[in-house]
């Protein structure tokens, strides 16, 4: 399916994620993160005043040590004498200061840090919600591992931006701001003497911004991609370790992760001249200071306190700029994860719900496929469902049979809505199942696949999941009532045994009764097995089959199985063949027809004859 979106060349795969978005990557992240903080806006206004009266207390300490150094000392016939009640009264200014700034620093980093938190908290629930909201053609055509990339590592990458980003980058402009002022205050002289590197920092800094924007967007793509293939190998290390691929998969691995550290490194090299030519630059701007200090004290025109105040103020002027370095990094590498964040979340579900939807209210379970076609590329090329009609009535048993690969499992998406129908309609209860809500949809239809997934939790849990408001007693009286308690009671903890992660703890058959009992507690108008008797064992089977049966019980049923033997007594058995209805009817008349379902039959017939003893004994 993804290689349809793929089209003549393969996309990489944020270009696949563009193209499942149908937009570019915005770059622009500003204007998209400021609604993030919209719900805080007090919180956040507190946090301004307080970097401004921090801001201010910073700019008092060169005043006082200028006032010690113009009048700390009173000439008189005998010489300089302290003037101690001013040193007294600057030194408690000064400590002071320190205090103020100690309290009113861990203030404005509380409100920072928790505010957000809270906006890092909202921003994953929002993603977690539009994750689930997706179609499955983006399951199908993303890698999990990006998707789960995207939910934790990106906004993970957001917090440094947003935690001591926001009051660091309000401190920068206010000291910046606030030193230009005060030295012109002083003597314009000493502001025109910056003013003449001022222009190469504002040029280096935008260059800056640039390349590290792109470089940044590298790295967060390259180490998208390493976590990728890491999730994709937790979930298929049987595969790995059966065909003895570990060193090969930890080859690719080791090749991902150097190639995220190359992009690294190299990024850094591009950037790595920003902080030494501030510090260049800065150095000049200090020396041009000092020379149109000197300048002014012999002219007369400041005193040497004020250019000691000046030197202070230099340092709260170029310091900033030096710092936007940092910031500037910060900034790049959260918007680049915050990029991939909001491409995710422009990414509109293919399904949707109607405008005005419909919910009979006495649901009979009938479906018929009128004339669908239907193809997993988007443009309805390469069709895999050909103007195919099939009615089941209320409370019929289907079977659907067929070669892999020609539209059976294909027409539960259609029916659950998983995927949309290119032309023609799938009904429920004669309505089109377009009209109705999706969740109302899959409630009416309940499906057990060939693998089944479980939640980490107790066998109850996984029940419970289907009838949230049942209480223990009324699960196991459906897990009697379906006959599975036999196989599930004798389960180390019975009913609350572990399942383990997507119910690896659990045979194959096992976790079938369970998603059986889960589909009876759901209580569908229309049931769907899909293969789901595969890969189980003869005793287990019949448990099954049992189960099935008392399941299928006044609604209506559609088996896919490639073990015919279990649909013989099906009230009828589509052939599906290339998309299309090639024959229907009873076991016995299409077995009397001598047609396709015959042959299907006797080829599984002989592909199911007992091996012979010797044989047997070899193995």
């Amino acid at each position: 399916m993804a290689e349809s979106l793929r089209q003549e060349r393969a996309l990489n795969d944020i270009e696949l994620e563009q193209k499942l978005a149908k937009k570019s990557l915005d770059r622009n992240m500003f204007w998209r993160l400021l609604p993030l903080l919209a719900p805080y806006k007090g919180r956040i206004a507190a946090i301004i005043g307080i970097e401004v009266i921090l801001v201010g207390i910073i700019f008092l300490r060169p005043w006082f040590v200028g006032q010690v150094i113009d009048h700390g000392f009173i000439q008189t016939a005998k010489g300089l004498v302290l003037n101690t009640p001013l040193l007294v009264w600057m030194a408690l200014g000064m400590g002071l200061t320190w205090a103020l700034r100690f309290a009113f620093a861990a203030v404005s980093q509380y409100l920072a840090g928790s505010t957000a938190i809270h906006i890092l908290n909202a921003l994953r629930v929002r993603v977690f919600r539009h994750i689930q909201a997706l179609s499955i053609r983006y399951f199908d055509s993303t890698k999990a591992g990006r998707i789960i990339s995207r939910a934790d590592r990106d906004v993970d990458a957001l917090e440094p931006l947003l935690i001591q980003g926001p009051p660091e980058l309000l401190s920068a402009v206010l000291r910046l701001v606030g030193a230009a002022f005060a030295l012109w205050w002083i003597s314009p002289k000493l502001l025109l003497a910056l003013a003449s590197i001022t222009p190469l920092l504002i040029l280096g800094t935008w260059l800056f911004k640039r390349i590290s924007e792109h470089n940044w967007a590298r790295v967060a793509e390259a180490r998208a991609r390493f976590t990728a293939h890491l999730v994709e190998t937790v979930s298929g290390v049987r595969i790995i370790k059966q065909t003895v691929q570990e060193d090969a998969n930890e080859a690719r691995y080791s090749a991902l992760v150097d190639d995220f550290n190359q992009t690294l490194v190299k990024g850094n090299i591009r950037t790595g001249w920003f902080l030494p030519t501030t510090q260049l630059l800065s150095t000049v701007g200090q020396a041009a200071l000092l020379l149109a200090g000197g300048l002014g004290i012999a002219q007369q025109e400041m005193t040497v306190g004020q250019l000691a105040q000046s030197l202070f103020y230099v340092h709260l002027f170029l310091g900033p700029l030096q710092e936007l370095n940092e910031l500037l990094e910060r900034y790049t590498s959260g918007a680049s994860s915050a990029q991939r964040i909001f491409l995710m979340l422009d990414t509109e579900p293919e399904i949707n719900d109607p405008a005005i939807p419909r919910n009979p209210l006495l649901p009979r379970g009938s479906v018929e496929f009128r004339d669908v076609v239907f193809g997993y590329q988007q443009d309805g090329s390469r069709p895999v469902i050909r103007h195919l009609n099939l009615q089941v009535a209320a409370g019929e048993v289907l079977a659907i049979v067929g070669p892999t690969g020609h539209g059976k499992s294909t027409l539960v998406q259609l029916l659950t809505r998983f995927y949309e129908v290119q032309g023609g309609a799938v009904l429920l209860d004669d309505v089109d199942v377009r009209e109705y809500p999706q969740q109302v949809l899959r409630r009416k239809v309940g499906v057990v696949l060939q693998d089944n997934v479980l939640f980490s939790g107790s066998v109850l849990h996984n029940l419970r999941l289907a009838a949230p408001d049942f209480s223990d007693e009324e699960l196991i009286r459906a897990a009697r009532d379906l006959g599975a308690d036999e196989v599930l009671e004798r389960l180390p903890q019975g009913y609350q045994t572990e399942v383990g992660p997507l119910g690896s703890f659990l045979s194959h058959g096992q976790r079938q009764l369970v998603c059986l009992v889960r589909a009876y507690l759901g209580n569908p108008s229309v049931l769907v097995l899909d293969e789901a008797t595969s890969a189980v064992d003869i005793h287990t089977e019949r448990r099954v089959q049992v189960a099935f049966r008392r399941l299928c019980e006044g609604r209506t049923a559609i088996v896919i199985a490639h073990r015919l033997a279990t649909i013989r007594d099906a009230d009828r058995i589509a052939v599906i063949w290339h998309g299309e209805v090639k024959e229907i009817g009873n076991h016995t008349t299409l077995i009397a027809k001598g047609g396709a379902y015959s042959q299907l039959y006797k080829a599984y017939e002989e592909a199911s004859v007992p091996e012979p003893d010797s044989l047997r004994s070899v193995a």
